[in-house]
């Protein structure tokens, strides 16, 4: 059965909106953005819309960038329990730092639609975990309707520390630190010489591949997405930019972050979080709160908020319920959450920084993606859903596999089965 050809890239004016532009400014109203050629070429209060671009009329809705899920298993899982469908993880893999997720990315997978429904357009997409401490080289991509989903391959290394590192590396904190600092220096030793690998024999700490990977991690062209959550841990791997000081660290779950909130800040090291992770439930969470997020932001620190330890292969578009639950949040005597705006954009332009594509991707500001949506209402509200999506400036369909099956069975009928849906 032939594929739907891909959407074109429309030239659109969407007018009379709530406008909101992601960057932390506070809504427009009345607003227009402009996309041509796939950007976004102006947005805000009296923008004039050129002769042939096609009005949209957003009748006063709420008009958006599109979210961009700050970390994410998208195109790697279908079914999380059937391994044939699942992509996450390469724990046999000899490889850990050079795995490249890229090839496994599958864009026909349903996840796909329903997070594009959700109004999700871009997603930090993260490996799970190889057989080393170095999960893998993760990718930034997009959800559109089509075939070609890769906006940028190697986009960040992933390695996990605390627990779950101490796993992979013998047992202990002490042992994860120093296998990390040990494979960066190998990695340093692969620069300078890269013929002295094939001397290091079956002993040797990393392959050709993940040494190349890592290089690209010291000297900062790769940002390294780091899973820490206790405090010590946190502290310990800001330790680590002193070594390698061009490394671009990016902090990922930092539960207990807010106590250290002054020295994360002063490293300039960005967090991604989940909001939901308010409860005690390990050792290395015990000074879990809700108020994570808003006592980070107010120390200065760029907050992210992403969907992880959630099903964050399928439900990413819970984010905006995790970002308005701190809006909400921020009007509770004693707790620390974030102003709307402020909400907003941890999950559309701080996440498009957190990955050093904030120029690209992440707001309505002139340059950037076409990537637009329309909400039926306050997006941040649990109700919320949208009415319209462009990826790229390309119209895109809000229908998933879950809306055929609705409609295949609502009104089920004696007889033959009814007949398999278009695709």
């Amino acid at each position: 059965m032939a594929a739907a050809a891909p959407a074109a890239a429309q030239d659109i004016a969407i007018t009379n909106a709530r406008l909101v532009i992601g960057d932390g400014s506070a809504p427009v109203e009345g607003g227009t953005v402009v996309v041509r050629g796939g950007k976004v070429v102006a947005a805000g209060a009296g923008v004039a819309v050129p002769a042939g671009v096609e009005r949209v009329d957003a009748e006063g809705r709420w008009v958006t960038p599109g979210l961009v899920a700050a970390f994410s298993r998208v195109g790697l899982v279908e079914v999380d329990a059937v391994s044939g469908t699942n992509d996450r993880s390469a724990t046999r893999s000899r490889f850990s730092a050079g795995l490249d997720i890229a090839p496994a990315l599958n864009p026909m997978g349903s996840p796909v639609a329903v997070n594009r429904a959700g109004g999700v357009t871009r997603a930090i997409v993260a490996p799970g975990s190889s057989s080393s401490l170095f999960a893998g080289q993760g990718a930034v991509v997009d959800l559109g309707d089509d075939n070609d989903m890769v906006t940028r391959a190697r986009a960040l290394q992933f390695v996990a520390f605390g627990e779950a590192g101490s796993s992979k590396a013998g047992g202990s904190r002490a042992a994860t630190f120093l296998l990390f600092r040990e494979q960066l220096l190998a990695a340093r030793s692969y620069a300078r010489n890269p013929a002295a690998l094939a001397e290091w024999g079956n002993d040797a700490l990393l392959q050709r591949a993940d040494a190349e990977a890592l290089v690209r991690v010291i000297d900062g062209t790769t940002p390294l997405f780091v899973r820490v959550d206790r405090a010590s841990d946190i502290l310990n791997v800001l330790k680590l930019k002193g070594e390698f000081p061009a490394m671009k660290l990016v902090l990922v779950g930092a539960t207990d972050g807010w106590l250290v909130a002054r020295d994360i800040a002063a490293a300039n090291v960005p967090v991604i979080l989940s909001p939901l992770s308010d409860l005690p439930d390990s050792f290395e969470r015990l000074a879990a709160t809700q108020s994570n997020a808003g006592r980070l932001k107010d120390a200065g620190v760029d907050v992210s908020v992403g969907v992880f330890d959630d099903d964050d292969a399928h439900k990413m578009g819970y984010a905006t319920q995790y970002a308005g639950n701190l809006v909400g949040l921020a009007r509770v005597p004693g707790a620390s959450g974030l102003s709307w705006d402020e909400a907003f954009a941890s999950i559309s332009s701080a996440p498009a920084r957190a990955v050093g594509m904030e120029a690209s991707i992440g707001s309505l500001r002139p340059g950037r993606a076409g990537d637009v949506v329309i909400w039926d209402d306050d997006p941040l509200e649990l109700g919320s859903r949208p009415v319209a999506v462009w990826i790229d400036g390309k119209a895109q369909s809000l229908t998933t596999r879950q809306d055929r099956l609705r409609d295949r069975y609502a009104n089920p009928q004696e007889g033959a089965l009814p007949k398999a849906y278009d695709r």
